[in-house]
Order: structure tokens, then sequence, then C-alpha cells
């Protein structure tokens, strides 16, 4: 019988009842990890894995908490190595935005955003290092980035720039946390989700928008899920404060397109 990449682990991860967080709790499981998801209310069904070779169908442990808090942040972690004993992981996975006019957005509004995509973050973390430095194994914190962070859509005034703070907190932890403790960031790209057709429209325009990936599509919720599970394995071990992007290559020049558009469906 193998012996699953992640047996014997904890994690947690952040935002886990849906979307990328959901496909990342799923992976985690299926590779052997014990998972504690939250959110601020709890998912409608319980977030699982089926069968995966060697390992019966497993759930994850959801805990409800609003992560902007750090009291709430710090009993999480609290939480679950009461439960668990130990904890291995930390995926800071809760984030996101609608988009806002940035001649008139609110400070409210701005404050909420960079609570929840920057600070967030660096709350959660902070508790989690105190348990894994304690631990021989040390540990593994992986943040989610965005591709904002590095080049801003309009009305993303507010998200980009927590995007591109949480890039470097990433590096700054790295150094600060290790050598016991690995930080680590994953940057997404354009993903295709069940909310996609809020920001690119019917699937025609999904798909005219995956035309100006190199790739030819959007990312989907696994494959962010693979590159987590990718950095948290063994092979990973040497890697730290690192920017992983996983954004299909990019996306194609708009002086480019401008001359030779995509072809439509």
């Amino acid at each position: 019988m193998t012996t699953p990449e992640l047996a014997g682990q904890v994690a947690i991860v952040t935002g886990g009842t849906k979307g990328i967080g959901a496909a990342i709790t799923r992976r985690l499981l299926a590779a052997g990890a014990e998972v504690v998801i939250c959110g601020r209310t709890a998912p409608a069904q319980p977030i699982r894995t089926a069968d995966a070779g060697d390992l019966p169908d497993r759930e994850a442990v959801f805990i409800a908490a609003d992560v902007r808090d750090p009291e709430q942040g710090a009993a999480l972690v609290a939480a679950t190595v009461q439960r668990f004993g130990r904890l291995d992981l930390l995926v800071n996975n809760a984030g996101g935005a609608p988009n806002a006019d940035s001649a008139t957005v609110s400070p409210r509004f701005i404050a909420k955003i960079v609570e929840l995509n920057l600070l967030a973050p660096f709350y959660v973390a902070q508790q989690a290092n105190a348990v894994m430095q304690q631990q021989e194994s040390g540990g593994l914190i992986i943040n989610i980035g965005s591709v904002a962070g590095r080049d801003p859509a309009p009305d993303t005034a507010a998200y980009a720039a927590a995007k591109a703070g949480l890039t470097m907190l990433t590096k700054a932890l790295g150094m600060d946390f290790g050598p016991k403790v690995r930080v680590n960031q994953v940057t997404v790209g354009l993903v295709r989700t069940d909310l996609s057709h809020l920001y690119y429209g019917d699937e025609a325009g999904q798909d005219r928008v995956a035309k100006t990936i190199p790739l030819q599509r959007m990312a989907t919720p696994n494959d962010i899920a693979d590159a987590c599970l990718l950095l948290a394995g063994p092979l990973a071990g040497y890697v730290t404060g690192t920017d992983l992007l996983v954004d299909g290559g990019g996306e194609i020049p708009a002086r480019h397109l401008a001359v030779t558009p995509p072809s439509t469906p």
C-alpha cells in the first residue's frame, strides 16, 4: 500500500468552503492530510473527497471564523491544534473583492479589502508560525496571490495594492520564519469558476477571454490546487519566499490582439 504524500499532516485552508479553496481542500484530503476549513458561514454541503487510491472518502472539518479578526484567526489555529495536536500547513486562501471606482470608493471599503487580502493572511500566519516553530518538522505557509498584484485591471486599486503587498509579505516572512517554517505564494491568473460570468460574461465571452492566454484556456480551481500540492510535497523542501505564477503563460499583449484579434467561437 502506497503511503499518501501528506499522510499524518494537518492543514488549515482559509476560505476553503467554495471555489479555489474547496478545490485545494479536496486535493489535500486526497493526499492524506487532515484539513480544517473556515469561513463566516458553513458550506451547504461538506467538503470531502471521493475514494482516492487507498484512502476512503474523507471530509474536512469546518470551523466558523472571520479571519479579518485577529482573535478569530487565533482561535481557528488553537482549535485546530487542540483537535489534531499539530499544524503542518496553512493555506491563506480567503480573499477577493468586487470592482469599485477608485475615484469614489469609500475609506471603509478600502480598509475592508486590505484587511481581507493582506492583513488577515499576516494575522493567521503569525499564529500558525508560533505552533510550527515548536514542531521538529516545522511547517509551511502558502499564500494565494493574484496577477492583479502585478498587473492591475481597472477599478481594482485596493485589491491590487493588497495583493502586491501580499507578495512582499510572502518574501519577508520566508526570511523571518525560516529555517523551520517555509512561506511561499501561488499567484493565480484567470480562473474559470461558477462566478466567472460576473467578470467575463457568458460562455462565448469566457471563450474569447481564454484565447488571450497562451495556453488558450483559463485555469480551473484544480490547477491552483495542484500547485499548492506541489509546494506542500517533499520535492519543494528547499523552496521558500517564492512566488509561483500559475497563469497559463500570462496574457497576450493587448497591442498584438488589437492588430490580430482572436477569432470568435
